[in-house]
C-alpha cells in the first residue's frame, strides 16, 4: 500500500515565513565557560534550528558583556590590560559555543565602538527627554583599597529575609531588589573590612516613570504568568530610579561632561543586543533590516532567552529603555532556571564546576544538548546535573531506543536488499501516527517545552520498537517465501527512523548530520509526510558511542585530584 494523505498541522500548511531575531543573554567575560552557561546557548538555538527548519528567517546573536569592576580586578591580578583580558577571553568563548553547534550570526563584545556609539546616542536621547537625573547618595567605600565598592564587591545579610552572604544589589534566596547599604553586616569581599559611607553623585533612569506601560506590558502574553507574580513582588514594592552610574576605577565606557564617572555594565550590556545586530546588519550590507526590527511599529518578532536572576533587567529596565528611545520591546521572554551539579550551586570555589572544555574531553556535545532537552520546559525550575542521570538517558533514549532502531532494520536491508528501501510502507495506521505527532512536537517546540517534544519521540521510538519486536523480521529465514514482507518491514523501520531524527534534529545536530549521510537524505521538517520508498540508503555505521561509567569515572576524578 502506498502512503497518500496524512493530517498536518495548519502552520505549515499556511507556510507563514516569519522573520525572527533571538538572542542569548551576554556571558560575563571574566572566566571559561561551563555547562551550566552552555544550557542557554542550547535552548537558544534548539529554537533557531527549529524556525529555520520550518523555512523563517531567523537571526541569532550574543555577545560577550565585557565591563564592569569584577573584571578589572581579574585583569589587574593576572597582569594584563582588561581589553586584552576580554578579547582573549572571547575567543574561547566563541570556540566553546562553536563546539556544542551553537553557531551565532554575530557573536560580539560590548566593549566596542558600535555599543559605545548606541550607548551615548541613547544616554542622549533619555537625557533629553527628562528621564535621567542626577543626585548625591551615600555608598559604601572601602577605605583600605581606596575604592566605592560596587554591588558584587560587598556582601552581608539580606534586610528582607535575613540570608547571609548575599551580594549588594540583590537577594539570590528570596529575589528581593535592594541597595548595598541597606545589606546588614556588610563587608567588603575585596579587603574583608567593614566599609564606611560615603557620599557620591550619580546618574539614575527614571524606571517609575514607566509604571503605567511596564504593567500593561507584562501583561501583553510576552512572559509566563510564573514570571508576571514575580514582577508584582516588586510593583508592591515600588519601583524605583536605577542607578546608571559608576564611580572610578572602573572599567566600562566613561560618561560624557562627568569627571571619573562610567555607565554603568547593566547600562551598556542589553544596549549590546542592538549594537551586535546593527554591526550583523552592516555585515549583511542591508542597512534597512535593523530599522525594520526595532522600529515601534515593526512586526517582526523578537525572542530573548535569559536565565531567572536577570528578569528585573529584562523586565522592567530593559522595556523601559527601549519604550523611552521609541523602539519596539521583544515578543517573548524565555526564562530558565539555573543548572545545580548534584544538587549544589555550581561553583569553583566548591570544586562543583565542570567547564566545556572539561566536559568536551569526555562526551559528544550533542549528549548533553539532549540531557538538557528532556528538562527544558516553560517553567523556571532548576535544572540539576548529575551524571547517572545523564549515562541512562543517553544509553537508554538515544543509543538503546534511536539508534538502535536504525541499525537493526539497516542490517537487513543491507544482507538482503543492496541498501534500498521497498517501495510501500508496511504499516500505514503506525505511520500515521508518526506524522501526525508533528502537530504536538511542533507546539511544544514554539512553546519551548522541549522536554514535552522528548516526550512525543520517546512515545515514537517505543512504538516503533514495539513494532519491530512483534514482527520479528529476524525469524524470517526464508527469503524467497518472505522476501517482500521482511524488506517492507525493515524499510518501515528506517522510515520510523528518518521521521524521529527530523523532530530531534534541531537538538542534535551532531546525530542528524550523520543520519543524513546514513539515509542518503537531507532532514527536512516540510518531507515528514514523504516516505522514503524505492529509496538507496548507505551503509550503517555507529552514530554515537555509548557512555561507559569509566568515562565518569574518570571525569569525577578530576574533581577529587583538584
Amino acid at each position: 500500500m502506498i502512503l497518500n494523505n496524512f493530517k498536518l498541522d495548519i502552520f505549515h500548511i499556511m507556510n507563514i515565513k516569519k522573520k525572527i531575531l533571538i538572542t542569548c543573554a551576554l556571558p560575563y567575560a571574566n572566566g571559561e565557560l561551563h555547562i551550566g552557561h552552555i544550557l542557554e546557548h542550547v535552548q537558544a538555538d534548539i529554537c533557531v534550528r527549529y524556525h529555520r527548519m520550518q523555512g523563517h528567517d531567523v537571526y541569532f546573536i550574543s555577545a560577550d558583556d565585557t565591563h564592569g569592576t569584577p573584571i578589572m580586578l581579574k585583569a589587574k591580578k593576572n597582569q594584563i590590560s582588561p581589553s586584552k583580558m576580554i578579547f582573549k577571553i572571547h575567543r574561547h568563548h566563541k570556540q566553546d559555543l562553536l563546539r556544542f553547534n551553537i553557531c551565532y550570526d554575530k557573536y560580539h563584545v560590548t566593549h566596542g565602538k558600535e555599543n559605545y556609539r548606541l550607548c551615548i546616542l541613547i544616554y542622549k536621547i533619555l537625557k533629553k527627554k527628562k528621564l535621567i537625573i542626577s543626585k548625591e547618595i551615600t555608598q559604601l567605600y572601602d577605605v583600605k583599597t581606596n575604592m566605592f565598592l560596587s554591588d558584587r564587591l560587598v556582601q552581608g545579610t539580606c534586610p528582607r529575609c535575613f540570608t547571609t552572604k548575599q551580594f549588594g544589589d540583590n537577594c539570590s534566596s528570596c529575589g528581593a531588589i535592594y541597595s548595598p547599604i541597606e545589606l546588614i553586616d556588610p563587608k567588603s569581599i575585596l579587603s574583608n573590612s567593614i566599609p564606611v559611607e560615603k557620599k557620591s553623585k550619580h546618574l539614575f533612569f527614571n524606571i517609575p516613570y514607566f509604571e503605567k506601560f511596564l504593567k500593561n506590558w507584562i501583561n501583553s502574553g510576552v512572559i509566563t504568568s510564573e514570571i508576571i507574580n514575580k514582577i508584582q513582588e516588586w510593583f508592591k514594592s515600588g519601583l524605583q530610579p536605577w542607578n546608571i552610574s559608576r564611580d572610578a576605577p572602573y572599567f566600562g565606557f566613561k560618561i560624557p561632561l562627568m569627571l571619573e564617572k562610567y555607565f554603568y555594565v547593566w547600562f551598556d550590556a542589553p544596549i549590546g543586543y542592538l549594537s551586535t545586530f546593527r554591526i550583523l546588519c552592516k555585515e549583511k550590507n542591508n542597512k534597512f533590516l535593523f530599522q525594520n526590527f526595532w522600529n515601534i511599529n515593526s512586526k517582526y518578532l523578537v525572542y530573548q532567552f535569559i536565565g531567572k536572576d536577570i528578569i528585573y533587567f529584562h523586565s522592567l529596565f530593559w522595556p523601559s529603555i527601549l519604550h523611552g528611545i521609541n523602539f519596539r520591546k521583544p515578543t517573548k521572554l524565555f526564562v530558565h532556571g539555573h543548572v545545580t551539579f548534584y544538587g549544589k550551586k555550581i561553583s569553583k570555589s566548591n570544586g562543583m564546576l565542570v567547564t566545556v572544555k572539561n566536559y568536551l574531553k569526555y562526551f559528544n556535545s550533542d549528549c548533553l544538548r539532549y540531557y538538557y532537552a528532556t528538562k527544558i520546559s516553560a517553567y523556571i525550575n532548576d535544572i540539576d546535573f548529575n551524571f547517572t542521570e545523564f549515562m541512562h538517558k543517553i544509553n537508554s533514549d538515544i543509543i538503546n531506543k534511536i539508534i538502535n532502531l536504525a541499525s537493526r532494520s539497516a542490517s537487513f536491508i543491507h544482507k538482503y536488499f543492496h541498501d534500498s528501501l521497498s517501495k510501500n510502507i508496511e504499516n500505514i495506521q503506525i505511520y500515521s501516527k508518526f506524522i501526525n505527532a508533528e502537530t504536538n512536537i511542533s507546539k511544544y517546540y514554539r512553546e519551548q517545552n522541549i522536554k514535552l517534544v522528548i516526550h512525543e519521540v520517546i512515545k515514537l521510538s517505543n512504538l516503533a520498537n514495539h513494532y519491530l519486536n512483534d514482527k520479528a523480521p529476524w525469524n524470517l529465514t526464508d527469503i524467497k517465501k518472505d522476501d517482500d514482507y521482511l524488506h517492507e518491514i525493515s524499510s518501515m523501520g528506517i522510515n520510523m527512523f528518518y521521521i524521529i531524527m527530523i523532530y530531534l534534529k534541531p537538538i542534535l545536530p551532531d546525530l542528524a548530520k550523520k543520519s543524513e549521510i546514513f539515509l542518503n537524505k537531507k532532514l527536512r521538517w516540510n518531507d515528514i509526510s514523504k516516505p522514503l520508498t524505492l529509496h538507496r540508503i548507505n551503509k550503517f555505521q555507529p552514530l554515537l558511542s555509548r557512555i561507559t561509567q569509566e568515562q565518569i569515572n574518570s571525569i569525577l576524578k578530576e574533581f577529587t585530584e583538584k
